[in-house]
């Protein structure tokens, strides 16, 4: 069966394509090339006058793990809707900020988005987010393995571990936790915070280990490149949240000794001292270093003013901010020993200094950093805002007029220390198209995705052009997902479920007798348990594992 999708506008910047009259044909979940005249065209759909882009993909949304559970149990006040029932319905809600798997899938789909990557998946509890992933609709999914902040990690570095054995450890992770990438969370921080300090500045000895932020990123960020690992290692800075932290954020960039890194929600990371409160942007500095620096990537981070919860591994930070909760209540945890979780309700309002200063802050980096191919579209959901706020980000950073009237409704000295109304940039749909599509595709890795060439997975989002961006970006006109249309008019019509993106570098499996005697003395499972097989992914047919090329082949 061939499937014709015809006289779209096309947006697909992989290949250069910035508005393109031309038709897409579709057969066994794939992109194809013309077929020839004697192949019959089983379906054909009109998209005169549409724009046609790759699904959308989300390279940071916490979907799943610990934390998310927790989250969810946390606020039951804000949940007004019931679970779907088997067939396919849509249930009503008010956008929680931390939807249910079902609800998680459906609302991806529906704007667009045909893939979503947990950023924070602790590689103890690597099975729970999988079965969360796996009962999560629509979307394809991965994960990213936390590192350095566990004991095991932190001993090697400690004893002074060769590069190699670093990097078989990394791997063996990747394997076990059947992760695609690795992060690290406050590199050293989480693990400190144990030790009772309360900050970790990045050439600052961790109490316990004498080990220091850099020496954490220099030795990961190594790691992830030679063993060819598409993506980046993916770093959440020291310091997040702190007046001042901006200068950690830039000495953080030259901690990879030129290797690819990526900072993610360095929104978070870009506030300066200056003013009588002293806390200010410092969007300007950071945006300058990321124009400079062309080994780093980043993710914003943007907040949006409304109700939100923020669930973290920075349980250094989570702890200081549990003060701040709305409403007053928090759970701060530890896992194994290896590392935590901090989840925190917390409602942004337009009116307070420090939240409309960091909404300004967002945008500003947004608008100042150069190249769309390194700054991707996030609201790290739900810790900035619900990933069901992007088409309104979208219209954000499109539409100066709207920018700047949403900048005049904000806290007055918010405005006073704020350059975002002299910033002219507008995105366009090409742009749009770069930093949700073919940016976050090349950076992780997903080399059959986020483009609309020839071999790809036919994973198509169609929507009419309109000029309020954000009513465009919410309710695509139809969805196609591994080539089987899947919504229509902004609602699901069809159920699928997606694949799970895995990385597997070759390692020397002799680093498992060292872990096997580890885990023998200081797990509260066996190292059997720990490692997570293909098979149960995709348990009850409902995944499957895709492993993603090595970049450095």
């Amino acid at each position: 069966m061939t499937t014709l999708l015809k006289n779209g506008k096309i947006y697909d910047p992989a290949h250069q394509k910035n508005g393109v009259i031309e038709d897409i044909y579709i057969k066994n979940g794939r992109i194809v090339a013309k077929p020839n005249a004697t192949e019959k065209i089983t379906q054909t759909i009109d998209l005169k006058g549409k724009i046609v882009m790759a699904g959308a993909i989300d390279m940071h949304s916490h979907i799943g793990g610990g934390k998310v559970n927790i989250a969810r149990m946390l606020l039951p006040e804000f949940r007004t809707y019931t679970e779907p029932e088997a067939h396919i319905c849509t249930p009503h809600c008010l956008h929680h900020a931390t939807p249910t798997t079902t609800e998680t899938g459906f609302r991806y789909i529906e704007m667009g988005y045909t893939a979503a990557f947990e950023p924070a998946m602790m590689p103890i509890n690597a099975r729970q987010t999988h079965l969360e992933m796996g009962d999560t609709p629509m979307i394809d999914k991965g994960g990213y393995a936390m590192l350095g902040n566990d004991d095991y990690f932190l001993r090697l570095l400690a004893n002074n571990a060769d590069q190699k054995a670093i990097n078989d450890y990394v791997a063996w992770t990747l394997h076990a936790s059947q992760a695609i990438g690795i992060k690290v969370v406050n590199p050293g921080g989480i693990s400190a915070f144990k030790f009772n300090q309360r900050r970790l500045n990045l050439d600052e000895n961790n109490a316990h280990y004498q080990v220091t932020p850099r020496a954490i990123l220099q030795k990961l960020s190594r790691a992830v490149y030679e063993l060819g690992v598409s993506k980046p290692l993916h770093v959440h800075c020291n310091n997040l949240g702190a007046a001042g932290n901006f200068q950690t954020t830039l000495d953080t960039m030259t901690a990879s000794d030129g290797l690819p890194m990526h900072l993610t929600h360095i929104q978070f990371h870009s506030y300066g001292t200056e003013g009588d409160k002293k806390f200010s942007s410092a969007a300007a500095h950071i945006a300058e270093a990321l124009n400079k620096n062309k080994h780093i990537t980043a993710d914003v981070g943007q907040i949006l003013f409304n109700q939100t919860v923020t669930a973290s591994g920075d349980t250094m930070m989570q702890h200081l901010n549990a003060k701040h909760a709305n409403p007053k209540k928090s759970v701060i945890m530890d896992i194994e020993c290896d590392a935590g979780c901090g989840v925190v309700p917390f409602k942004y309002r337009d009116q307070n200094y420090v939240n409309a200063l960091q909404w300004a802050i967002g945008l500003e980096i947004f608008l100042s950093v150069e190249d769309p191919w390194r700054i991707f579209l996030t609201t790290d959901h739900p810790n900035g805002a619900p990933f069901t706020s992007y088409p309104h980000l979208i219209r954000l950073l499109m539409d100066k007029t709207f920018r700047n009237e949403m900048f005049d409704k904000l806290n007055l000295d918010a405005q006073a220390m704020s350059n975002l109304k002299s910033l002219e940039r507008e995105y366009s749909l090409y742009d749009i198209a770069i930093m949700t599509r073919a940016g976050a595709a090349k950076l992780i890795g997903l080399n059959n995705c986020g483009h609309l060439g020839v071999g790809a997975q036919a994973d198509i989002t169609i929507y009419t052009d309109q000029p309020d961006r954000e009513a465009m970006f919410s309710k695509p006109d139809f969805v196609f997902k591994n080539g089987e249309l899947v919504v229509k008019d902004g609602k699901v019509v069809k159920v699928v479920w997606g694949t799970t993106h895995v990385a597997k570098p070759a390692f020397d499996i002799a680093v498992e007798k060292s872990l096997d005697s580890y885990f023998e003395q200081y797990h509260t499972i066996q190292l059997g348990n720990f490692k997570i097989a293909d098979d149960e992914i995709g348990n009850d047919g409902r995944g499957s594992i895709t492993v993603n090329a090595k970049k450095n082949d």
